[in-house]
C-alpha cells in the first residue's frame, strides 16, 4: 500500500507551489461541497451524518480533504494516519451492519465532488489542465487508496467478530456480488475469513426460496450461499469441474432456479445479474419452465427483456410502417416479415414455413417494401425488425 500522495502520483512533485497554495485557499468551500454530496449519498442509503457513524463520517470527510489538500502541496507527506481514519470507519461499517461498498460509495461520490469543484469553469482561479490531469491522478488513486483501507478495517472487524462461519461466508458473497469489483487484498482477506479458497472461476445460481445453508450443502464442491433480494444465491467455484453442474442439477431438482454462466470470479457480479435476471423471467413465464434455466442458453431473451419497457419501445419504433393497416393485415405482414428474414429471404422457404403461396409471400414482401424501403437491405435495420418481431409475436430465439 502507498505510503504517500507521492507513490501514487510521482508527478505531484513537478507541479509547481502555486498549485498547492491554491487548493488550500479552497479548502473550506471544499469541505462544504464535498459534505454536501455526502449527505445527500447518505440520505438515499437511509442514513444521516447526525448518528454515531454518521459523525464519523464526517470526520472522516473533513480529514480526508485536509489529508489531500496537504499532501499535494508536500506530496512525500505521509497517509498513515488517514488510513487508521478510514480503517476505523470500515471497522464501524460492519458493527452498524452496513455493507462493505456502502462506505466506498461515499468515498467516490466525495472524489468526484472535490473534481467537479476545481474543474467547474466559472472558477477564476482554475488550474491549468496539465496541472488538472496530474492531481486528478493522485485523487482518484487516493481514493482507491482510502477504500482499500476501510474495505480492510471491514473485513479485520469481521475477521474478529465472527464465530459463525456461515455468517462469514455470507459476507463473502455481498463483497463478490457488490456493484464495485472489490479490491485484491480485501477480496483474499475476505475469502481467507471464510475459509473458502479463492478460485479461478465461480458460478452464480439464482434459486426461489431462502433455505440457503441446506442448498450450499446439497450442491456441496465448495459451495457457498445466502439470501440477496428474497432469493437464494449460490456461488459455485470451478463450475466446470468434472460432475460439479450435474451435481448442481440434481441438488435443485424440482426447484426454480437460473444458472449464471462461469465467470473469473472477479467478475461474479456479471453471473449473479444474468442468473437474478433470468430467475425473474422464469417467474414469468419468459422463459423454459422445465429444470435449471441456464442463462448462456437464452442470452437473446435476456438482452431483449433486460430492461422492462425498452423492447415494448424498440417493437414501436420498427413496426410502426404496419400502424395504419388493420389488424389482419397488420398480422400477415409482420409473420411474412419476421419469416423471410429467419430464411434470409428466401421467399419458397418462406411460403413453405407460413403454408401459402410463394407468389402470396412476394405480394406481401412488395407491400413491406412500399413500406420500410431500403430498410428492409441495411443490415442495422433488419437486426431491429428481426429482434422487434421475435419479441412481438412470442417466438423464443
Amino acid at each position: 500500500m502507498a505510503e504517500s500522495l507521492a507513490e501514487l502520483e510521482p508527478r505531484l512533485g513537478g507541479l509547481p507551489r502555486h498549485v498547492g497554495e491554491r487548493l488550500r485557499a479552497v479548502r473550506a468551500a471544499l469541505h462544504e461541497r464535498t459534505l454536501d454530496v455526502v449527505r445527500a449519498t447518505m440520505r438515499e442509503q437511509g442514513r444521516s451524518l447526525t448518528g454515531k457513524q454518521g459523525r464519523g463520517l464526517a470526520l472522516g470527510v473533513r480529514t480526508a480533504v485536509d489529508a489531500f489538500v496537504a499532501a499535494v502541496a508536500e506530496p512525500t507527506r505521509p497517509l498513515a494516519d488517514t488510513r487508521q481514519v478510514f480503517h476505523a470507519l470500515g471497522r464501524t461499517e460492519y458493527q452498524e451492519g452496513h455493507r462493505v461498498d456502502a462506505l466506498r460509495s461515499v468515498l467516490t461520490v466525495g472524489a468526484r465532488a472535490i473534481w467537479a469543484f476545481l474543474v467547474a469553469p466559472e472558477r477564476p482561479d482554475r488550474l491549468a489542465a496539465d496541472e488538472l490531469y496530474v492531481i486528478a491522478a493522485a485523487l482518484f488513486g487516493y481514493t482507491d487508496t482510502l477504500a482499500g483501507a476501510a474495505a480492510e478495517g471491514y473485513l479485520d472487524e469481521q475477521r474478529d467478530a465472527a464465530h459463525d462461519w456461515i455468517v462469514v461466508r455470507r459476507r463473502l458473497i455481498t463483497l463478490l456480488v457488490q456493484p464495485d469489483p472489490p479490491a485484491d487484498t480485501a477480496l483474499h482477506s475476505a475469502a481467507e475469513a471464510a475459509r473458502w479458497p479463492l478460485p479461478a472461476t465461480v458460478a452464480v445460481i439464482s434459486v426461489d426460496g431462502s433455505d440457503d445453508e441446506h442448498l450450499a450443502r446439497a450442491v456441496g464442491g465448495g459451495a457457498v450461499a445466502t439470501v440477496i433480494d428474497d432469493a437464494v444465491r449460490i456461488v459455485l467455484p470451478d463450475p466446470d469441474a468434472p460432475g460439479r453442474l450435474a451435481a448442481l442439477r440434481r441438488a435443485l431438482t424440482g426447484r426454480r432456479a437460473a444458472l449464471g454462466p462461469t465467470v473469473p470470479v472477479r467478475q461474479a457480479r456479471a453471473s449473479y445479474r444474468l442468473s437474478r435476471r433470468a430467475l425473474r423471467l422464469h417467474a414469468a413465464g419468459a422463459l423454459p419452465a422445465d429444470g435449471v434455466v441456464d442463462c448462456d442458453a437464452h442470452l437473446l431473451t435476456l438482452l431483449t427483456h433486460w430492461e422492462p419497457g425498452l423492447t415494448d419501445r424498440l417493437v414501436a419504433r420498427a413496426l410502426a410502417p404496419l400502424a395504419p393497416l388493420g389488424p389482419a393485415a397488420r398480422r400477415a405482414l409482420a409473420e411474412t416479415l419476421a419469416t423471410w428474414l429467419d430464411t434470409q429471404g428466401q421467399v419458397v422457404e418462406t411460403a413453405r414455413l407460413l403454408h401459402t403461396h410463394p407468389q402470396t409471400v412476394r405480394y406481401r414482401m412488395r407491400r413491406l417494401r412500399e413500406r420500410y424501403g431500403a430498410d428492409l437491405d441495411d443490415p442495422d435495420a433488419r437486426l431491429a425488425l428481426h429482434l422487434a418481431l421475435r419479441h412481438h409475436l412470442g417466438r423464443r430465439p
